[in-house]
């Protein structure tokens, strides 16, 4: 470890006055965030990390997405992870420094010889979305005056399951989520059907802890995420657990590296 992140980590630790546990609404997100897992995924891991090198511990509690964003709004928790950094959440929350960045690209039938460079060219095909989910400004302006053909699906298992009986043509995924849904439910040769456009959605999908504003906590608490967080990428280890996720070689192409 570089001498400098190693004292960083020290006076991180030495300077932190009192242990606080964070108590962190969350959802289900394999390989980012699952209540299934020991390390309960890829982000809480980071999240989990940071708070730790300044003293913190982390309690998950897994829920809805929805319902963790709006009781995490209320007051109800400390703070809830992961989340894309939309307008709204820049709005009604403290959001943190970037915890990592997701990479957004169009997962579709193989046997679709789908092409775009600018969104508006989906227009031939049926696309998926969640409702919860942040996608772009763009995507969504398209979908909400009806310039794309949207099929509203309550989570991206249930799309790849639509893309497989050729309910809807596509879907915009989290390529790692993508990568972790086929492996664990989908036969080799049924995900041998899928496929991913290698042009991503944007390069600056950036995620985020978000705090409520109101909490007289959630200030001291982000600004000690964040010194953690700094600590963690300084040491090497935020670089290290980004290569833990792994997908078909095939797909390799599809994105650029995970920040």
């Amino acid at each position: 470890m570089p001498l400098r992140a190693l004292g960083l980590l020290l006076c991180l630790a030495g300077g932190q006055a009192s242990a606080e546990t964070v108590r962190i609404a969350t959802g289900e997100l394999p390989p980012y965030a699952s209540e299934s897992r020991a390390d309960k995924g890829l982000a809480l891991t980071i999240v989990r990390r940071a708070f730790e090198l300044v003293g913190h511990k982390a309690e998950f509690h897994f829920q809805p997405w929805s319902r963790a964003q709006m009781e995490t709004k209320a007051g109800l928790w400390d703070a809830s992870a992961h989340w894309g950094a939309s307008a709204e959440r820049r709005r009604d929350f403290l959001l943190s420094d970037n915890i990592l960045t997701e990479q957004w690209l169009i997962v579709h039938r193989k046997q679709i010889a789908l092409k775009w460079t600018q969104l508006s060219d989906l227009r031939p095909y049926t696309l998926g979305f969640i409702r919860d989910y942040t996608y772009t400004p763009e995507f969504w302006a398209l979908i909400r005056s009806n310039e794309l053909r949207g099929d509203h699906t309550p989570n991206d298992l249930a799309g790849l399951r639509k893309m497989i009986r050729g309910r809807i043509d596509a879907m915009p995924m989290e390529r790692n989520v993508a990568c972790d849904l086929l492996k664990h439910n989908f036969s080799i040769k049924e995900a041998d059907e899928f496929a991913a456009h290698p042009r991503l959605l944007t390069d600056t999908f950036t995620t985020h802890l978000i705090l409520p504003p109101q909490q007289p906590r959630s200030a001291g608490l982000l600004s000690d995420f964040n010194r953690g967080l700094k600590a963690l990428r300084e040491s090497g280890e935020h670089a290290r657990l980004l290569q833990t996720v792994q997908c078909p070689a095939s797909w390799a192409s599809s994105a650029l590296p995970l920040r």
